[in-house]
């Protein structure tokens, strides 16, 4: 057995011994990223093993605005068994008088054709729906206070509640709904009227196929028999895409939070090992003057590391493995997303990997010194010599490049990830700049000050300076929550002020023509004069843009951010005269009396997205026909504004003739809205009615619930580099021994010490806070005001609180540090010197 192997079979005999922050700062990092992996797989897994009953079938097709036409039935017959539903937003309203917008669906007697429908009330869904018969979700029934074999109206159409709607296999593919939901028979909603021409109404047909292998064939089939037909088909891999596309974005940013506390941890990984280095310094130069090789010590102490490292790996592994269950047991009573709990290897491995390849990037260095530094350095206790390139280097660098390329190659969105893992290091490089620069400072200031601030900003300048050890860490720390809550701060504020004063009370839609007049007249009897500040009324349609250029649209031409006004009816409108709120951008708007081949007002998102601009020419379908319109301006639209916020705005003579409906946007306050809903409700069963307050309320508690969760992930970092704090102040706790000695045998008291201790640290915490703060805030801007297209708004609370909260705690940490070594007595200190 070589002589590296055997010395590093004896040092690993000792434990974990000056190791301990090393192994926590490696698990922590580690935990992070497993945990944030093996949750997301978990889902993911969830909704593969149930996808044909997420989605319903193995394929389904859906249409907006219009019925499946007799050719289209038929070939989704040839392909296998099939259920036709309806689906619809309309006012329930009952007896009473209480209303409230509902998603209401009609199933035939086919539906469902994977999964079962859970119903309570009823012996089945079948004699649930028999006749006028619904099945009623809980939620509307206690809103409307309604009960089983009462009678309730849906527009205008009568219907008996006959079941209470527990669960439905299909939910999750239906995506966002703004509404409980209730299920009717397909036959019902036809006998009365619910999806007549001018109704907001889908279609969906689902398909069975015979042979599940066949999904892709039969998908392709479909979009080469009807190719501009405006059908939106998924197949069982895409049952719940939008959630999957969640899934993912939440592991990314887990698993980023993960990354940064490897980061933040970095500096303690490499603290303690240089620390335990510092320790061995005899034992080192003893082993070279003997006659043994730099390489040889090198390895006798990297396989200790790499043995330690694999612990802490395998602890991190550990805790990552066991988040999932954790989670499904505390959430087992409100968990709506299928999960199908398990141990997954890839998730694990990925996570170990980043593991060893920080412990590498951080530790190899320390390494390389002590290779490097002659016998008679370490008997001069010196193991800070100058670093020569050498094999150790390169494998820092090289783990630390790996480390990069890693995290932006497993990411969503490479470019997203490459800026921020750029921008984690640049901020990572200037706090430690920043620490050294503070270093020199502290020298330069010394020399004014006296007594035991001049002993803390001594030991602030000297070598082993917790500037530079420690407030790189607690800085990144820092900049992440600073990140974090200015974000959460600036939703908040949009839900709750922002939105509210300048989005809509209420949404009326469905308004038919010939009730325009009527409509306008009640409201008026409630509001008062309408004005275009508290009351807007326009003609309101559903379409998609199928051809661009006269060519069909080609999806893989068009920029990610805006595929979603090519993959789906869209609103838009047709106004004559440019409304206050035109905001137009590019090109102009048509005169007031325009009457000539139609002209389009488009979003100008939508139009970067695609490389459109004025003067090209875009197919829509609209109504079931196909019309050609030149783009005559770009305009920016604030969506849930207030005003004519469509994608896409025709000119009026563009759709004259069609019998459009109208949608009405009002403001009021919250008492207001109840009269207008009463008062409407009475004589205009068929409007259905959107309570935005409402909505934003329900999103304003969402955003709290969740603030949470993202807050404690983003204090991980802030753990890490509390780690690196514990870290720095035990490596250095034989020289501060050494310290309070001399100082003691000098007169100073513990009392002086003490201050010494806290003036350091305090000054390392208000570099880090401020620093941390700063970089934060400089990080968030762009998310807020590029990204989201918010208002700045700066949380002063993250100045007032989280800034002098970390300098307090960063001092404390640097008086607890102190107790131990000032509590000894000086002489045996001495002795041991």
């Amino acid at each position: 057995m070589s002589l590296a192997l055997r010395y590093a079979r004896r040092e690993l005999r000792a434990g974990t011994s000056g190791f301990r922050v090393f192994l926590a700062c490696v698990a922590l990092g580690v935990a992070a990223i497993a945990a944030a992996g093996s949750t997301a797989e978990t889902f993911r897994r969830g909704l593969a093993a149930e996808a044909r009953e997420i989605l319903g079938g193995d394929l389904a097709v859906s249409i907006q605005g219009r019925r499946f036409t007799p050719a289209e039935q038929a070939a989704f017959a040839r392909l296998g068994r099939t259920t036709d539903t309806f689906r619809i937003r309309a006012m329930a309203q009952a007896p009473s008088g209480a209303r409230r917008l509902s998603e209401v669906r009609g199933v035939d007697a086919a539906y469902p054709l994977s999964g079962a429908v859970t119903v309570t009330g009823a012996p089945s869904l079948a004699a649930a729906l028999a006749g006028d018969g619904a099945a009623v979700e809980q939620a509307l029934l206690d809103r409307l206070g309604l009960k089983l074999g009462q009678a309730f109206v849906i527009g205008d159409a009568p219907f008996t509640v006959r079941a209470v709607l527990d669960e439905e296999p299909d939910r999750l593919a239906g995506g966002f709904g703004l509404g409980p939901r209730v299920l009717v028979s397909r036959a019902s909603m036809e006998a009365a009227r619910l999806v007549e021409a001018d109704a907001l109404f889908g279609e969906t047909v689902r398909i069975a196929l015979p042979d599940e292998r066949t999904v892709a064939g039969a998908e392709r089939a479909l979009r080469q028999a009807f190719p501009r037909a405006g059908l939106r088909i998924r197949d069982r891999n895409d049952a719940a895409g939008g959630l999957r596309r969640l899934i993912d974005q939440l592991e990314y940013f887990l698993g980023f939070i993960g990354l940064a506390s490897l980061l933040a941890g970095g500096l303690g990984v490499n603290g303690a090992v240089s620390s335990y280095l510092e320790a061995r310094k005899p034992s080192i130069a003893v082993l070279k003057a003997l006659g043994a090789q730099g390489s040889t010590i090198r390895d006798l102490f990297l396989i200790r590391i790499a043995v330690l490292s694999a612990v802490g790996i395998v602890i991190g592994l550990l805790i990552g493995a066991a988040t999932p269950m954790l989670l499904g047991w505390l959430l087992r009573d409100s968990l709506t997303i299928p999960a199908l709990f398990g141990l997954y290897p890839a998730p694990l491995a990925k996570a170990a990997l980043f593991g060893a390849l920080a412990a590498a990037a951080f530790s190899l260095l320390p390494l390389a010194r002590a290779r490097a530094t002659p016998p008679s350095s370490l008997f001069r206790r010196d193991l800070t010599g100058r670093l020569h390139p050498g094999p150790e280097a390169f494998g820092a660098v090289l783990a630390g490049g790996g480390l990069a390329w890693v995290s932006v190659a497993t990411a969503p969105t490479p470019p997203v990830a490459a800026g921020m893992v750029g921008g984690v290091a640049a901020a990572y490089g200037l706090l430690w700049l920043l620490g050294r620069g503070a270093a020199r400072t502290a020298a330069r200031l010394r020399g004014l000050t006296h007594g035991p601030v001049r002993m803390g900003l001594a030991n602030l300048a000297g070598p082993a300076s917790a500037a530079r050890t420690v407030s790189p860490s607690i800085g990144l720390g820092v900049a992440l929550l600073t990140v974090v809550l200015i974000l959460q701060s600036t939703l908040l504020a949009q839900v709750r002020e922002a939105a509210p004063n300048n989005a809509p009370a209420m949404v009326f839609t469905q308004i038919r023509a010939d009730q325009a007049a009527a409509f306008d007249q009640a409201a008026a009897r409630v509001m008062g004069p309408l004005t275009p500040d508290n009351f807007r009324r326009m003609p309101f349609a559903t379409g998609r843009i199928v051809g661009v250029g006269g060519q069909p649209v080609r999806r893989d031409r068009i920029a990610p951010e805006g595929r979603w006004a090519f993959d789906q009816d869209i609103g838009m409108s047709a106004i004559g005269p440019a409304p206050p709120d035109a905001h137009v951008t590019a090109g102009s708007w048509w005169p007031a009396d325009y009457a000539g081949p139609p002209r389009l007002m488009m979003n100008e998102e939508i139009a970067k997205a695609a490389g459109l601009k004025p003067g090209d020419r875009v197919t829509l379908s609209v109504l079931g026909r196909e019309l050609e319109a030149t783009i005559s301006g770009l305009r920016k639209v604030e969506f849930g504004g207030f005003g004519a916020n469509f994608a896409l705005i025709l000119d009026p003579s563009a759709l004259e003739g069609a019998a459009l409906t109208q949608v009405a946007v009002v403001k009021t306050d919250k008492a207001g809205s109840i009269r207008l809903d009463r008062a409407l409700g009475r004589g205009f069963a068929n409007v259905n009615v959107f309570n935005v307050r409402e909505q934003l309320e329900a999103a304003g508690k969402l955003l709290d619930q969740l603030a949470w969760g993202v807050r404690g992930a983003a204090a991980v970092v802030a753990a890490a580099g509390l780690l690196v704090l514990v870290g720095a102040t035990a490596a250095t706790a034989e020289r501060r021994r050494r310290e309070g000695a001399i100082l003691k045998v000098l007169g100073a008291t513990r009392g002086q010490a003490l201050t010494a201790s806290v003036v350091e640290y305090g000054a390392v915490g208000v570099i880090a806070a401020a620093t941390g703060v700063l970089l934060g805030t400089l990080a968030a801007w762009p998310v807020v005001v590029l990204a989201f297209h918010f208002a700045w708004r700066f949380d002063w609370a993250v100045l007032t609180v989280l800034a002098p909260l970390t300098a307090g705690l960063t001092a404390l940490g640097g008086a607890l540090a102190a107790l131990p070594a000032l509590a000894q007595r000086p002489a045996p200190v001495l002795r041991r010197e």
